[in-house]
């Protein structure tokens, strides 16, 4: 009875001290760090190899570059942490038979006695000789901030205190007492929960190095207390920054020492239940501090991604998360040739960037800032651009290309997968919109989107022609325009006007005639009304989307006069008789159409296979397809047209792609 209440007395007088560490005055800059990262989750497995120290050239490293070679061995420490071959339950080991020998399982608590001392002796070193020298003459000369000594040595008092008062003396008696009480499950249960606190120490310990090496070359009397410590005895000829090493690996010592422990007790041994659960304590600790180097680690990676980036304002945000990041090529709607840009995409937001030719400081432009909230994603059917996307967001829309298929579906995926988990957040998740495979690309945005996003541009090359006048282009008096509400390609006549549009923060942009009339409610100016559709003004978009055939073809022969080389071609659904040429896809009207009935089809010639000709009463029109298998479809289309066949239904006789 009196045991026991001695027990109670020392964990309570634990508690109450640990709590007094916890708001003492040394911790008190980083007593909160990490609070929110406590909590639960899968177990991590000790080291699969009896831990190590680091070697000379690492710790000489530390030194003079403490960023990467801490970055280095707490990734090497993750993997050694990582190792999950040890997790197997463990089994009863052998045993020596009767001797003099000690029982293999008190031989393995005098080793955890031991290093439990040393490593006591190296916290004292840390927290009672480099802390308190440190911090005695920070108060004094003022040559260096007291708050940086705090935040090297983060909550290594409290790790001291924890270790000297409690955990070192709980683990003596119980050797002492081993006759008696043959078991150590029990004390570590109790003294296991407060080993979680090393988190707060592992998460602080890069910037706690990148701090130590920046004042030591900043400040003479902090590099010559340093200095005067570690040529002490007590030192052992060791550096400041191999000392504050020992903390990060001392829970997975324990882990082992412990598994191995559990190996060795006899199958009915009556510790093997505390023993057991005190090791599931263990990795409960070991998870905390593995958490700590996962945290750290991602804010590490997005600090240096923000350096690339230039440090502006309105993009660092630590709570962000970088979810893929790599080159593309940006689809030019004036350019034949792609252009080299950079996409980051972080949880909220997709940052289009231009790399810096002169690379000093950030390495990338922001171009573009794109909102994940209202953002679509979705695969462009493009010909000449393959593995092209779009990416459709409320202040601008982006045509894409990836360099792969592989490439273009993992970037589809991610932007989606960042979508999702906004619309999931807000609690109004809509599926994003995806047309079906094949579909002609929709250029124009539903009426009741106009001005709230961002259009996708009609190339320049798309169109010959005004999309809204019908006029031809040319480089003097009538040149292309965009109107920024719809995206189509107009002439300056009818795109001289400006509205108000929202995703561009309520600024004047050039709209054209139709979009200026829906987005203010003006009414149409009688002189600008439009005039009566002609006869080869049937667009050439919505004709190749209900058409039953449609291509570019070559125009072969003289007889097409100033038309050009190729034509696009189509014979529409609802106009199946009839064969419209156009100077480009997105063209609203036609330079030629050609009534096919009674028209005579000859399919090759010997020169050339891919040639077939059109002729009738002394015309002869001229053509040549890319293969012979678009030949023989485009020769088999125009054969039913000059018999006066029909379709019945909306894909009876389709023969495009």
């Amino acid at each position: 009875m009196e045991q026991e209440r001695k027990k109670l007395a020392s964990v309570s007088s634990l508690v109450t001290v640990f709590e007094n560490s916890r708001t003492s005055g040394a911790a008190s800059s980083v007593s909160k760090l990490d609070a929110e990262h406590h909590h639960p989750g899968c177990r991590l497995p000790p080291p699969a190899e009896p831990w190590t120290e680091p070697d000379a050239e690492e710790t000489l490293a530390l030194g003079s570059e403490p960023r990467t070679v801490s970055r280095k061995y707490l990734n090497s420490l993750k993997n050694k942490l990582s190792s999950g071959a040890w997790r197997k339950s463990c089994q009863p080991g052998t045993h020596p038979g009767p001797g003099t020998q000690e029982p293999e399982e008190k031989r393995i608590v005098q080793e955890l006695l031991e290093t439990e001392k040393a490593y006591v002796a190296r916290l004292h070193l840390l927290d009672q000789v480099f802390f308190q020298e440190l911090l005695r003459e920070a108060r004094s000369s003022k040559a260096f901030p007291e708050d940086v000594v705090r935040l090297i040595f983060s909550n290594i008092s409290s790790i001291y205190q924890f270790h000297a008062q409690f955990f070192l003396p709980e683990l003596q008696r119980r050797l002492d007492d081993w006759t008696a009480t043959p078991r150590i499950g029990d004390v570590i249960q109790k003294l296991a929960p407060f080993l979680k606190m090393y988190s707060e120490y592992v998460k602080n310990f890069e910037r706690a190095a990148e701090l130590l090496a920046t004042w030591t070359d900043k400040s003479t009397l902090f590099q010559d207390v340093i200095t005067r410590i570690q040529n002490s005895e007590a030192s052992g000829s060791l550096t400041l920054q191999h000392h504050m090493l020992e903390p990060v690996q001392r829970i997975p010592r324990y882990e082992l020492l412990l598994k191995e422990y559990l190996q060795k007790l006899p199958a009915q041994a009556p510790d093997r239940a505390d023993a057991q659960k005190a090791l599931d304590m263990i990795f409960s600790a070991a998870q905390h501090s593995n958490a700590a180097i996962t945290e750290m680690e991602r804010l590490q990676d997005l600090w240096e991604v923000y350096q690339r980036l230039g440090l502006e304002d309105d993009i660092v945000d630590p709570s962000n998360t970088l979810l893929r990041e790599g080159p593309v090529l940006k689809i030019s709607f004036r350019r034949s040739d792609p252009m080299e840009r950079y996409l980051f995409l972080f949880n909220n937001m997709l940052l289009y960037c231009v790399p810096k030719v002169i690379q000093v400081g950030a390495h990338f432009q922001v171009r573009t800032r794109i909102d994940v909230a209202g953002m679509k994603v979705r695969e462009l059917t493009d010909a000449e651009f393959p593995h092209s996307f779009l990416v459709s967001g409320k202040q601008r829309t982006l045509e894409l290309q990836a360099r792969s298929q592989e490439e273009m579906i993992s970037w589809m995926q991610a932007c989606q997968a960042a979508i999702d988990q906004i619309e999931k957040r807000n609690e109004t998740f809509k599926a994003a919109v995806q047309g079906p495979e094949g579909d002609t690309q929709e250029q124009e945005l539903q009426s009741e989107e106009l001005g709230l996003r961002a259009p996708q541009w009609v190339r320049d090359k798309m169109v010959t022609m005004c999309m809204r006048c019908k006029e031809p282009f040319n480089a003097l008096t009538r040149r292309r325009h965009h109107c920024r509400a719809c995206g189509y390609v107009v002439c300056a006549k009818c795109s001289d006007y400006r509205a108000e549009l929202k995703y561009d923060d309520n600024r004047p942009n050039r709209v054209c005639l139709h979009c200026y009339t829906f987005l203010t409610g003006s009414v149409l100016p009688e002189d600008k009304a439009d005039r009566r559709q002609g006869i080869l003004e049937k667009g050439s978009a919505a004709g190749s989307a209900q058409s039953l055939m449609c291509s570019f073809l070559h125009l072969v022969g003289d007889k097409w006069g100033k038309s050009g080389p190729r034509g696009w071609c189509v014979i529409p659904q609802d106009d199946p008789l009839v064969l419209y040429i156009y100077a480009a896809p997105q063209d609203v009207r036609a330079h030629t159409s050609i009534p096919l009935l009674g028209y005579q089809v000859t399919a090759g010639t010997q020169a050339d296979p891919r040639v077939f000709q059109l002729h009738q009463s002394g015309q002869l029109y001229a053509f040549k397809a890319e293969t012979e298998e678009l030949r023989d479809r485009w020769v088999k289309a125009m054969e039913r047209a000059a018999s006066g066949w029909s379709p019945r239904g909306p894909n009876d006789g389709d023969l495009s792609d």
